[in-house]
């Protein structure tokens, strides 16, 4: 799958539904970035929500939460597999997954972050110490390098990527706000379609180049959703 602007659309669509239209399909993988719900690209999840499609595998730190989030796929039943490092906030990930209709591959989060960020680089594999002894080395090989036991990892190449911005201008150069960076930046490099939406759309130039945390090559599509919804996942209040 490749996917080139047109010099007379460019890469801003309307809304998430026409960015999303023509490029997923059953059984495709993801890489969808956010880190629980901060910097998750929302607007884009329920667009892939309402096209259908199914027997999807996403690489994404998380699942989400009930009713939010990637959970919106899982209660559809759209998602086939998740690749994540941390899926304790989702109680329909969980029953999905003790009965069997959710297969899961769970990745260190900092191995999970690098898998994303080899791919984007154009690097098949890399060895990590992460994991060696645990659930996480069965089936991979293993080498030695000074007296020292590493894993081999495999780099995620996604057919699409869904990714959320803070800015970006209209040719998709993108900055990302604090925190909701996380795994966004790895996420939009990997994706061989990179869709990304942004809170506030600017014209070419007026982003400055040193504040770019992802350049407009890597992205393809892109969509301004203004009114961003941030939700939190657990309130914590302290006693006055």
């Amino acid at each position: 799958m490749h996917e080139k602007a047109s010099s007379t659309k460019g890469k801003l669509y309307p809304d998430a539904s026409a960015a999303l239209e023509g490029i997923v399909r059953d059984g495709m993988l993801l890489a969808v970035g956010g880190f629980g719900l901060c910097g998750i690209p929302e607007a884009l999840i329920d667009a892939l929500r309402h096209t259908g499609v199914r027997d999807l595998t996403i690489a994404s730190n998380n699942a989400g939460v009930d009713g939010w989030g990637l959970g919106l796929l899982l209660e559809t039943r759209q998602i086939k597999k998740m690749i994540s490092s941390y899926v304790g906030e989702n109680a329909e990930f969980e029953s999905q997954y003790l009965s069997g209709a959710l297969e899961v591959e769970f990745c260190p989060q900092g191995t999970l972050a690098e898998r994303m960020r080899a791919g984007g680089a154009g690097i098949p594999g890399f060895y990590t110490r992460t994991g060696v002894g645990t659930l996480v080395a069965d089936g991979k090989e293993h080498k030695e390098f000074d007296g020292v036991t590493y894993l081999l990892e495999r780099g995620i190449r996604a057919d699409v990527a869904l990714v959320k911005a803070w800015k970006a201008d209209t040719q998709g150069n993108l900055v990302y706000r604090r925190t909701a960076r996380n795994f966004n930046p790895n996420a939009a490099t990997c994706g061989t379609i990179t869709v990304a939406e942004a809170e506030i759309i600017v014209q070419p130039g007026e982003i400055d180049p040193d504040q770019v945390h992802t350049p407009g090559i890597f992205v393809h599509r892109l969509v301004h959703n203004p009114n961003s919804i941030k939700r939190i996942e657990k309130r914590t209040l302290r006693e006055v």
